[in-house]
């Protein structure tokens, strides 16, 4: 691990060692907490804490009358409404490695400077506040602990990192230096997730033992190999800034950049990265998930050296926690649209009362299954949920289900916006003002990244992982030791 600047704390050499002491030695982790984020909260269920360093950078304060001054890294995709849900703010830098993506924005937020390189940017705003990073997802760990050490607030697209040790250290970092933080699965906003929340934890369905969650991810190519030969580099791109810390490799037009870096495990994490941050989010919450024992690949399409199959089933099985029983936890994914692939899906027998609900089973969904009951969510986000009790013959509008009425609010509501994104991105603001931590700030958003990325190492290793949470590795498979800490290219290593 190559961190200079955090290194020079004796704390920080102490996570080193805690990172990679044997399994043996290494502090039992607290449980996840799911109260508003603390920092010594962080650093307990981390298994390690850091001993801050007297000059270490701080975060400004700022009043809620005052505006941030905010740096947005990654100006195309979703970048765009990023930076447009920070608009109420001083947008005073936007960074992109391709200036034809980044011209609609700079074009928008006329008053901010224009950078390719997001390390000239934080070398030089020296009145930056916070960050956002809309960046894909092999550069997320690198921008957001250089920022971090910076004193900045963090807003982090979805998944937070590649890695999982890049999840755990992340976590640890914004604990440390006491900054604001955001992951952008804005279903997090939803009234609908909190409330699904609410209601499990109530135990209106009773103790949930399996949980079943599938996607119609892919949506861009992959399970395909590497295409020969080198194209031209466009003059707007800037290809070296765009690999940032993976591997050295050609520019081949359409292939990697600007949508399709989602498949290569160079540069993406595929469906699981894509989607289960938002899929898995009501659950994760609601169960109160946190190291699973076990994570295995149970089915795949055809597996090819450099991407992500086209479909995949996965099973994550949880101990009992917090008074809550053993719970497995079943992945699905795969395109319904795409002709040449079966996507994996629950059994019938499972949705049977999902499809009499809507007629048929759709594209993508959430079903917890309860000994009194099950609760599915149709979307994506967890906005939407129905409930169907054990004595009950089909599944009804949850918000307006009897039994649902009595269940006391305990969560907070997020209510900045009628807008679920730009509301995410304002409880991050308010945060940096001083406000209440944001919901999927790093400490909630860090622990559901690490579950996600142990279905992607299952899915390279190829064979069941009796997981050890705490010391981050597979008992039983040390090869999977080389995906849960990636190699940085020189130049650009995690700081």
């Amino acid at each position: 691990m190559d961190n200079n600047i955090l290194l020079a704390c004796p704390g920080a050499r102490r996570y080193e060692r805690a990172v990679n002491q044997p399994a043996n030695k290494h502090p039992k982790p607290a449980p996840f907490s799911r109260r508003q984020f603390l920092a010594a909260t962080a650093l307990a269920a981390g298994g390690f804490a850091l001993t801050s360093c007297a000059s270490q950078p701080r975060p400004r304060r700022v009043s809620a009358n005052e505006k941030l001054n905010i740096a947005c890294i990654g100006a195309g995709g979703k970048g765009i409404s990023d930076t447009d849900h920070c608009a109420g703010e001083n947008i005073v830098a936007i960074c992109d490695v391709d200036e034809t993506r980044a011209a609609p924005q700079l074009k928008k937020h006329a008053g901010a400077k224009f950078y390719r390189d997001w390390r000239v940017l934080l070398e030089r705003e020296k009145t930056v506040d916070a960050v956002v990073i809309s960046t894909p997802d092999h550069t997320h760990a690198v921008i957001a602990s250089a920022a971090i050490k910076l004193g900045k607030h963090v807003f982090c697209q979805k998944p937070l990192t590649q890695t999982v040790h890049e999840a755990r250290y992340l976590r640890t970092l914004a604990a440390e230096y006491g900054v604001a933080t955001q992951m952008g699965n804005q279903g997090s906003a939803a009234e609908g997730l909190r409330r699904t929340v609410e209601v499990i934890q109530a135990g209106l369905i009773g103790p949930v033992r399996e949980v079943h969650v599938w996607s119609n991810r892919p949506v861009w190519p992959q399970a395909l190999n590497r295409p020969p030969g080198a194209d031209d580099i466009p003059a707007s791109l800037d290809w070296d800034g765009w690999l940032g810390p993976a591997p050295q490799r050609p520019y081949k037009n359409g292939v990697y950049h600007a949508f399709n870096w989602r498949g290569w495990f160079d540069f993406g994490t595929g469906a699981l990265g894509d989607m289960a941050c938002h899929t898995a989010n009501m659950p994760f919450r609601a169960l109160k998930l946190g190291y699973p024992t076990s994570v295995e690949l149970l089915e795949c399409s055809q597996k090819f050296a450099e991407t992500y199959p086209k479909s995949a089933k996965i099973k994550f099985a949880f101990p009992a926690r917090e008074g809550l029983p053993a719970v497995d936890f079943f992945w699905y994914d795969g395109n319904p649209r795409d002709k040449a692939v079966q996507p994996f899906r629950p059994q019938p027998d499972i949705t049977r009362d999902v499809a009499a609900l809507l007629e048929t089973v759709p594209d993508s969904g959430c079903l917890l299954i309860g000994d009194r009951g099950q609760i599915f969510s149709p979307d994506d986000y967890g906005k939407r949920f129905f409930l169907k009790l054990k004595d009950e013959g089909e599944f009804k509008e949850g918000r307006t289900h009897e039994a649902v009425r009595e269940v006391p609010r305990t969560i907070p509501r997020n209510t900045l916006a009628t807008d679920d994104g730009l509301a995410h991105h304002l409880e991050w603001i308010a945060a940096c003002k001083g406000g209440p931590e944001a919901y999927s700030n790093f400490n909630t958003a860090a622990a559901l990244t690490e579950i996600i990325l142990l279905g992607c190492i299952a899915l390279r290793v190829g064979r069941k992982l009796e997981w050890d949470g705490p010391n981050m590795r597979a008992k039983n498979a040390p090869e999977a030791a080389a995906f849960v800490r990636r190699e940085y290219r020189a130049g650009w290593k995690l700081s």
